[in-house]
């Protein structure tokens, strides 16, 4: 893959330039906030929304937004080459302090970091997932690139041959450990309300809003642990997956153990909607 373009700290240059410092405290600490963004046709999606989200984030963190929409606009039309899908990471730490102290620093120089690659537009592969235990901290709706928990609790998956893990606490579904999830119960869309302990996917949202206004009925409501194995079908959502069915999960089908109707429905829904956002017929 050819190196991207980076944005770094008010610079463009290839991804592989970039140069952070030792003392930075999303290296140290993990102390920052990330925002991932797909784009079609060259287009940013959702952008209004995913900014809002970074803006909060931050402002969970006690930072204040260094760049204002106008300028991640002006950014992001530099970091997108071309027409074809991308997905655009951005990153936002504390900066880099005089010496490792677990303390805010006195005086904040933000690290701002962005680039872009290709995102797959094949139709997502039914998928096996896996519960554990949520293990993950209090503060979930911040998207918070301290992920170690996420990364430990997706590997489970990946060692038993799956491709998520969704997180259960105190016998209810939370969401994925890099995912929202969906249910299908008595032929009604089922997602858990969003709170501390799941993040509030833009994906997730645009697919209750996609769903009311195609007049398919659905909730934001608790989701027993129990109600998984009898679903009639699962869904995952984020930005750069959109919408994957899941077909088993601890080993168990899902329906008939494969995509289900109401999800072919949904997809194409989700796939007429992107055409429009792109200018397409």
């Amino acid at each position: 893959m050819s190196d991207p373009l980076a944005y770094h700290n008010g610079d463009f240059l290839p991804l592989s330039q970039v140069r952070l410092s030792a003392l930075d405290r999303g290296f140290l600490f993990g102390d920052g906030v990330y925002e991932v963004i797909p784009a079609y046709g060259g287009k940013p999606f959702r952008l209004n929304q995913h900014l809002a989200r970074l803006e909060n984030s931050l402002r969970a963190i006690r930072m204040e937004p260094p760049l204002s929409p106008r300028q991640w606009e002006t950014i992001l039309k530099e970091l997108l080459q071309g027409q074809a899908d991308q997905a655009i990471y951005m990153q936002i730490t504390r900066g880099a302090a005089g010496k490792r102290d677990h303390a805010f620093p006195a005086v904040t120089n933000p690290t701002i970091l962005a680039w872009a690659t290709p995102m797959s537009d094949e139709i997502p592969q039914p998928a096996k997932a896996i519960t554990h235990r949520d293990i993950r901290w209090q503060w979930c709706h911040i998207k918070a690139i301290t992920l170690l928990a996420n990364v430990l609790l997706r590997q489970q998956a990946v060692d038993r041959g799956c491709q998520e893990t969704i997180l259960i606490r105190d016998g209810h579904v939370t969401e994925g450990a890099a995912s929202n999830v969906f249910a299908i119960i008595d032929g009604i869309v089922v997602t858990p309300p969003t709170g501390p302990h799941l993040l509030p996917g833009i994906t997730r949202d645009l697919v209750l809003e996609l769903a009311t206004g195609h007049g398919i009925e659905n909730r934001e409501q608790n989701l027993p642990v129990e109600a998984l194995t009898s679903a009639e079908e699962i869904w995952l959502t984020s930005s750069t997956r959109e919408l994957v069915p899941v077909v088993e999960v601890d080993g168990h089908p899902i329906g008939d153990g494969r995509p289900g109707p109401l999800w072919e429905r949904m997809y194409r829904i989700f796939q007429s909607y992107k055409r429009t956002f792109r200018g397409l017929p």
